[in-house]
């Protein structure tokens, strides 16, 4: 089938989910959506669930896994950290934070994502990074740097009104990114010359290249974010979605599964990614995210409630020669 139609009809696609998502925040403004943001972190800082307007039937899910509430975050999370972003969108009624959190004094990083409607909060959906997580090829070795995020913090803006841009270009520049991963072409990601790009507090951008196989030549450097794409151990960027675009801030929220290539054992990420974007053009992406094992139903929202997709490849696999992770 020819690739650009393929392309062509996953877009429509994307397009068509946002628009059936997307609704009029009812009563809720960004006012609204701050406040309501606040209070839902001031509740599981307080590990006291009555206190936040929860809906009847609110969801929650950590790492895609389902928590009621009372456990999981609600327990664990002692204050936020050094690092706090929050960002709105009024159209679709979410809100959400990026940055630290403190578990008893151990640090994480965290994307939490809230879905308010009619005043209550109807979802909410943490992935959340922590240094004793397994990693990408199995064992307690998660990449992880709290101090690198705190020293290049993500910007804290708001735009003027003649700079913002309009829903639709902001998501056609983040989609883009993923469209770049899978078909291995940077060139075709709308980003700033130099865009950078954190994993877990990580600097994936202006190093070398990584993974090669043992007397092979090193990858291409991954200079910004649409280098070294040629090699990377990435089949396609599945389960793709926006839930939140906030103008004002000039940021996209993109929820995704790097589905790896046959035949590795090195595990999917499942990412939350902040996309900083400048005149309809990524400039630098943060992103939160963890290596579910490969029987964890993942992401575990709507459209995409199974696993994305089951796959489990032979314990004797391994990732082809010359492609970095």
């Amino acid at each position: 089938m020819n690739s650009k139609f393929v392309r062509f009809v996953f877009g429509i696609s994307i397009l068509l989910f946002v628009s059936t998502r997307t609704f009029a925040a009812a009563d809720c403004d960004r006012a609204c959506l701050k406040t309501t943001l606040e209070q839902y972190l001031n509740a599981v800082m307080k590990h006291d669930p009555a206190s936040a307007p929860l809906f009847a039937g609110f969801r929650q899910t950590e790492n895609a896994v389902v928590v009621k509430p009372g456990m999981g975050v609600w327990k664990s999370l002692t204050a936020l950290g050094k690092i706090q972003r929050r960002y709105f969108d009024a159209v679709t009624g979410q809100a959400g934070y990026f940055g630290l959190l403190d578990e008893n004094g151990t640090p994480a990083i965290a994307t939490l994502r809230l879905r308010v409607e009619d005043r209550k909060i109807t979802e909410a959906e943490w992935v959340i990074s922590r240094k004793s997580d397994v990693g990408l090829n199995g064992g307690a070795n998660n990449q992880f740097d709290p101090d690198t995020l705190i020293a290049n913090p993500p910007p804290e803006r708001t735009l003027a009104k003649e700079a913002r841009m309009t829903r639709e270009a902001m998501l056609a520049a983040t989609n883009s990114y993923f469209d770049g991963i899978s078909t291995h072409d940077g060139t075709i990601i709308q980003a700033v010359p130099g865009c950078s790009r954190f994993e877990n507090g990580i600097a994936v951008t202006g190093r070398g290249g990584r993974g090669a196989a043992l007397g092979a030549p090193a990858p291409a450097a991954v200079s910004d974010c649409t280098s070294g794409l040629a090699t990377i151990n990435i089949l396609f960027v599945a389960a793709r979605r926006y839930p939140l675009i906030d103008e004002e801030a000039g940021v996209v929220l993109g929820m995704v599964i790097f589905q790896r290539n046959p035949g590795t054992t090195s595990r999917r990420n499942l990412l939350s990614e902040w996309f900083h974007l400048e005149n309809n053009k990524i400039k630098t992406i943060y992103a939160a995210m963890f290596y579910p094992p490969p029987e964890a139903p993942a992401p575990n929202w709507p459209p995409y409630d199974p696993n994305w997709p089951i796959q489990l490849p032979p314990a004797s696999a391994t990732a082809p020669a010359g492609q970095r992770q």
